[in-house]
């Protein structure tokens, strides 16, 4: 007898159908579909906590964690009845209706679609200019050790604190960590993003060896905070969503008092429903606790009088007015240290055209450092690729490498767009 092509899940009052549920989504730990869809079952009351009533981008994972996944703004067109969606408009331009959930079976509904981590938008469905969150991601640098990570979200909680805020503290299921804020509904994103730059350059005055404000990667020393996730139309993955990592690492919400000790790894798809079981959610109280942006407005505010403009937005926003040159450093130089060594659809592939790179010049390769290496995901029309850099500092001008034609050199624009999913329930 053949492997069951679909299971039912009763939820909300619903039942909803997960399609191939037996197909492997995580393959080292051997996780299913239907595994994802169970634990989301199970957490359903912390997860909605991070995404209901907010618009949400389907990142979806087709063919499972391993796989490249592909960005889907665009509720699906043949969609139940009771999938609720909204009109968000972007900074385009463009406009597209996003799908909205509410409840646990709206959940599976899009789990069921192939989408692994829940990315909103920290905006809620009935006010879509003002948001309700603002968002501190943490991003280590290439050899920034876990305990760099806890030290600099300690220092955010510290400088939120002084502000009269109160910051929400959860892995990023990755080598990360993520401060959620509530805030009261009355700025609008530009604010939002800039307050969060003001915390950004307070963090990394107070500890400029560990923390980071700086754009540009050739830049930054330790933990990046990534202002840019305030900008409009950015999404993080919200608490307790599931990451696609090996082990099915979970974004865990925590009390202050454990991010000190925590160990990521601790939290998967397997142990995740026990903890919030037995200690419930650690997040729970976040949407009683809304706070003002006014002092960090004013912080932000006396960093401009001392001299400190705006900083760069994402690439693909229009010039804002006082952004300084959307050009690295390293370009603005008459003598050009950055070149690029590959640029690819898939991250294997560009690795790969890295190490031939270095196969060609080894003498430059020899003398890199581990930060020299830049490796940046990049957005296209509907998915991801991956754009490899090298550094070339700490290599004698005589002996630098000139700029070769990128190894694979990838076009997002002209190739064509990778097959999406059909669009139909069996889809994933």
């Amino acid at each position: 007898m053949g492997k069951a092509r679909e299971s039912v899940l009763v939820s909300a009052g619903r039942e909803v159908v997960i399609t191939n549920p037996d197909k492997i989504f995580f393959p080292t730990a051997g996780y299913t579909k239907l595994d994802l869809a169970t634990y989301y079952t199970a957490v359903a009351d912390g997860a909605l906590r991070g995404i209901a009533g907010r618009p949400i981008v389907l990142k979806r994972y087709v063919d499972g964690a391993d796989a490249e996944p592909f960005f889907q703004k665009r509720a699906p067109e043949q969609r139940p009845d009771w999938i609720e969606t909204v009109e968000l408009r972007f900074p385009s331009g463009r406009v597209a209706r996003e799908i909205i959930v509410r409840d646990a079976a709206q959940l599976l509904w899009i789990v069921n679609l192939g989408c692994i981590d829940l990315n909103p938008h920290p905006v809620r469905a009935d006010d879509l200019e003002h948001p309700d969150e603002l968002r501190v991601d943490l991003d280590p640098g290439p050899g920034v050790g876990w305990d760099d990570v806890r030290r600099v979200t300690l220092l955010v909680r510290d400088v939120l604190d002084e502000h009269g805020l109160h910051g929400w503290p959860k892995t990023s299921g990755s080598r990360g960590m993520h401060v959620n804020v509530r805030i009261e509904r009355r700025w609008s994103f530009d604010d939002v993003r800039r307050a969060a730059l003001a915390l950004a350059r307070e963090v990394e005055r107070r500890a400029p060896d560990h923390a980071s404000s700086k754009w540009w990667k050739e830049e930054r020393r330790g933990v990046f905070l990534d202002y840019n996730q305030n900008a409009k139309d950015r999404t993080v993955a919200s608490a307790w969503s599931v990451r696609p990592t090996p082990d099915a690492r979970v974004s865990m919400p925590l009390d202050w008092d454990e991010v000190a000790g925590c160990d990521p790894a601790a939290f998967t798809l397997a142990t995740a429903p026990s903890r919030l079981a037995q200690r419930g959610d650690a997040s729970a109280g976040i949407d009683d606790a809304a706070g003002s942006l006014d002092s960090l407005l004013a912080l932000s505010a006396s960093q401009e009088a001392a001299g400190l403009g705006d900083a760069p937005w994402p690439p693909h926003y229009r010039k804002q007015r006082g952004e300084p040159p959307r050009v690295a450093p390293s370009r603005r130089k008459a003598a050009e240290t950055l070149v690029t060594v590959a640029k690819a659809a898939h991250k294997v592939d560009a690795l790969a055209g890295l190490e031939r790179w270095k196969v060609r010049h080894p003498d430059a390769a020899a003398r890199l450092h581990v930060d020299d290496v830049l490796i940046d995901s990049m957005r296209g029309r509907s998915t991801t690729w991956t754009r490899i850099r090298v550094n070339l500092r700490h290599v004698p001008p005589d002996e630098r490498p000139a700029q070769e034609p990128p190894d694979p050199d990838y076009d997002p624009w002209s190739a064509p767009e990778r097959a999406r999913a059909p669009k139909t329930r069996s889809s994933s």
